[in-house]
């Protein structure tokens, strides 16, 4: 198996050097990046299989160095951050983040989630590589709304949609079972890890995302519906 490689971003060298620590100790190929701006460069030059990212940075914060990412890769970022306000982690789960830590942190819950994290992307490759191999093409067809699974794409209304990872995850999952009716737990399970220690709002948050790209109004969704008091599903009755 080849040595996972993460970036640890964060202005705080004592930080920077206790994450390198656990996790080379973990077996991880890790790199240090003291802001923003050098953990853009850095990426341009290397593929890094999962990203930490601290929020509060000079030169490029976390958020900004987010939005630059997520234009041109998918790769996992867990936001680092001294910031406890629930605004502050919705806001990165908006703009591409998969999960978020508060410090101070326990080093090993923070090696738990990104276990977590690398393996659902192992998973999702060996799933993927497997369907590549039993079908042609694994294309789902609704009204205004096409989910080619093996080529990543999204379209609506013909044009092309891009989702992060877990966006795409969640949308593939509750698509490939249209009527079937999800917990947020079930969800968190299945796209996160049962590993994963987070929040249930972090789902909620990635359909409210998944929303405003796909539904013709967010406000009243046709394709990713709620059921009260349960979850989610995905609409198997469209007229």
């Amino acid at each position: 198996m080849r040595t996972e490689k993460i970036l640890v971003v964060d202005d705080d060298r004592d930080i920077r050097e206790v994450l390198y620590l656990y996790l080379n100790n973990e077996g991880y190929d890790v790199t240090l990046a003291d802001n923003g701006e050098k953990a853009l460069l850095l990426f341009g030059r290397k593929n890094f299989d999962l990203i930490l990212l601290d929020v509060m940075m000079p030169v490029v914060d976390g958020f900004e160095t987010c939005q630059s990412l997520r234009k041109k890769s998918n790769v996992p970022i867990i936001f680092l951050s001294a910031k406890e306000d629930d605004i502050d982690k919705i806001l990165g789960l908006r703009i591409g983040g998969d999960d978020y830590i508060t410090k101070p942190f326990s080093p090993a819950v923070l090696v738990a989630k990104i276990k977590a994290q690398l393996r659902r992307i192992r998973q999702n490759d060996f799933e993927s590589s497997n369907e590549k191999k039993n079908r042609e093409n694994d294309i789902l067809q609704f009204p205004d709304l096409t989910i080619d699974i093996d080529r990543h794409v999204v379209q609506k209304c013909g044009e092309k949609i891009s989702l992060p990872a877990k966006e795409f995850q969640l949308l593939c999952l509750l698509a490939k079972n249209a009527g079937r009716v999800y917990s947020v737990e079930q969800l968190f399970q299945q796209i996160w890890g049962e590993d994963s220690l987070g929040d249930n709002r972090t789902v909620m948050v990635h359909v409210s995302n998944l929303r405003k790209k796909i539904e013709p109004d967010p406000v009243k969704p046709i394709y990713v519906q709620t059921v009260r008091g349960i979850g989610y599903k995905f609409n198997d009755d469209f007229e």
